[in-house]
């Protein structure tokens, strides 16, 4: 009885929760325009720099996508950005797709054949990692599917650990090529709305909806996550390819 007063506690939580969150992102949008104008500003810098480059420019915006989804330095929006204003919305959005899971290619190879004693170390102190990366043990697509589609973890830390597993890399290409389509797009639109604001501000709400939705359900499985930590270690993998 306890337990099922304790569940829909819990439910009544994550419901409120989601409220709160769709009521401050309707506040945001009505009530504080200039929250968003940051974003765009900044875009809207860094963009026209590049582009002022040339040829040039625009291989730094291709590598910038690169470099932030090995070593996350800036928010991903904000790169995601200025591409699609480099190259428009469409080869704007093939940029960033391609080259994030090219990169996040490159962090899982690195981390199985050439740092897995570091990776291995800088993990053992998050204990959400761990608990995702038992989960990769057996049900490896799966939730390399989960991990992109919801923010659960970090990108970068999905690529890095899911190394020092036993998945294979036929599961971590498929899953990440798939998972990363649809979230690709959505942050890439996010900031081509942000970027041309008022001309698209009702579906820029729409779309930042969805994004928190998304965040609510990447927290819940990571509390779901960290609620099994005390499960068993993982054994030592053995390497294996797709």
């Amino acid at each position: 009885m306890k337990g099922i007063k304790l569940m829909r506690s819990k439910r009544l939580i994550y419901v409120l929760t989601l409220l709160l969150i769709l009521i401050a992102i309707v506040y945001f949008f009505f009530y504080k325009k200039d929250v968003w104008n940051i974003g765009s500003i900044r875009m809207q810098q860094l963009a026209p720099w590049l582009e002022s480059l040339g040829l040039f420019g625009k291989t730094i915006g291709v590598f910038l996508v690169f470099l932030q989804t090995l070593f996350p330095f800036v928010p991903f929006v904000l790169v995601a950005g200025a591409n699609v204003a480099l190259f428009g919305m469409k080869w704007g959005f093939v940029v960033n797709y391609v080259m994030s899971v090219v990169a996040s290619l490159v962090g899982f190879i690195a981390a199985r054949y050439f740092v897995h004693a570091w990776v291995e170390k800088k993990l053992s102190s998050k204990p959400t990692i761990q608990q995702f990366n038992r989960k990769l043990e057996t049900q490896g697509f799966l939730y390399i599917l989960l991990g992109r589609l919801i923010p659960v973890i970090p990108s970068s830390a999905i690529n890095y650990g899911a190394g020092v597993t036993r998945i294979t890399l036929r599961h971590f290409i498929l899953g990440t090529v798939i998972g990363k389509l649809p979230i690709i797009y959505l942050e890439s639109l996010i900031a081509h709305d942000l970027f041309h604001f008022q001309d698209y501000k009702g579906r820029l709400m729409i779309l930042v909806a969805i994004f928190a939705l998304l965040i609510l359900l990447g927290s819940l499985f990571k509390k779901r996550l960290d609620s099994r930590k005390h499960t068993k270690k993982v054994p030592p993998r053995s390497r294996q390819s797709g």
